[in-house]
């Protein structure tokens, strides 16, 4: 199942690439296994799928140190400072980086074990209270700018969560936000590769709008069993 939703992810993410003129290289595809045991991941990357998604510290941690597999690890959720040390040891990219104190702790962490962290700077484009990420643009100038400063972190883009809506236009006009607030840097002279943004459901717009990482799982994996650890599946 996992191979075949895996391929037909990756014939879909080709097409769309192909209509908007993209090269479908510049799309990477994670896989984000959060809450799927050992043996969702071990399939998934023996049908050729390197890059995994977590949200929990403790759960990257868990999972990193049972899998022997050359996995590029990304770490996909909320970060609070005191849960940095389980992060920065397994993942090459931490995506949710949204205050200087959590870049600051980072950096640290990095510093001590020799590393150079990929990070991206968290954007609440959709103005959702229950979302993370700056909304200020000032306060992600800020960031954004700190971090250039940081010798142990590399700033690679920007994330974002679309509102959860069946609004296709909202959902558009969120990822043209970060598109635009990328290209507004990157005119300034500020390195920024990657966008990531699109999952299960609008992932065919976030490539039209430029992503380059798209944070898929259940499209993958199947549902959920929040019922149950990840230890149990």
């Amino acid at each position: 199942m996992i191979e075949d939703n895996l391929n037909r992810i990756k014939e879909k993410i080709f097409n769309k690439c192909s209509e908007v003129n993209r090269n479908p290289a510049e799309v990477k595809l994670i896989a984000v296994s959060k809450n799927f045991g050992i043996g969702y991941i071990k399939e998934a990357f023996t049908a050729g799928q390197i890059d995994f998604g977590e949200n929990k510290p403790q759960e990257l941690d868990g999972k990193a140190k049972l899998i022997d597999e050359k996995i590029c690890w990304h770490f996909i959720g909320n970060l609070q400072r005191n849960k940095v040390k389980y992060v920065v040891k397994w993942a090459e990219f931490i995506h949710s980086v949204n205050s200087l104190s959590l870049a600051e702790e980072i950096n640290k962490r990095a510093e001590k074990l020799g590393k150079i962290q990929k990070v991206f700077v968290e954007i609440n484009t959709s103005g959702e209270s229950t979302k993370q990420g700056l909304t200020d643009e000032l306060e992600i100038e800020t960031l954004v700018y700190k971090i250039e400063e940081m010798k142990n972190l590399k700033l690679t883009g920007f994330m974002t969560m679309a509102p959860f809506t069946d609004d296709e236009n909202k959902v558009r006009k969120s990822f043209k936000f970060l598109c635009m607030l990328k290209d507004k840097f990157v005119k300034n002279g500020v390195e920024l590769k990657h966008l990531s943004m699109g999952m299960s459901a609008d992932y065919e717009i976030a490539i039209e709008e430029g992503a380059t990482m798209l944070r898929i799982g259940s499209a993958i994996f199947g549902q959920r069993d929040y019922s149950k650890s990840w230890k149990e599946l």
